[in-house]
């Protein structure tokens, strides 16, 4: 982030200069010891936290939901060959019944003036 992206001063209103050069001066340092200071106390123990998170992730993961979404996937791999056979066997016969009612209707479309 930028000094100017967070201090703007409108159009026709400009502070004094060396005002201006001071407070980018004080902005820009202040953001970058903070940010080293920070990094300094909390970056290794947030690397840490970060690690343990994604680790503990990727352990549930590789353990517990593969082969769980794959023990699922063969239980119901019986429903995959019958279903779509129920599926056309009720669904094929009232579709054929539906277009043959809708076989006759003819639209005209007139433009009225």
């Amino acid at each position: 982030v930028e000094f100017e992206e967070v201090v703007a001063e409108p159009e026709g209103s400009y502070s004094f200069g060396f005002v201006w050069d001071v407070s980018h001066s004080a902005f820009t340092v202040s953001a970058y010891w903070c940010y080293r200071v920070l990094t300094a106390v909390f970056g290794i123990p947030m690397a840490l936290l970060w690690g343990f998170l994604y680790a503990c992730f990727t352990f549930c993961q590789v353990w517990s939901a593969a082969p769980c979404l794959r023990c699922c996937l063969m239980e119901l791999q019986c429903l995959a060959s019958t279903f779509p056979v129920c599926v056309r066997g009720i669904c094929d016969p009232l579709f054929h019944a539906a277009g043959g009612l809708f076989l006759s209707v003819r639209l005209a479309l007139r433009r009225e003036s």
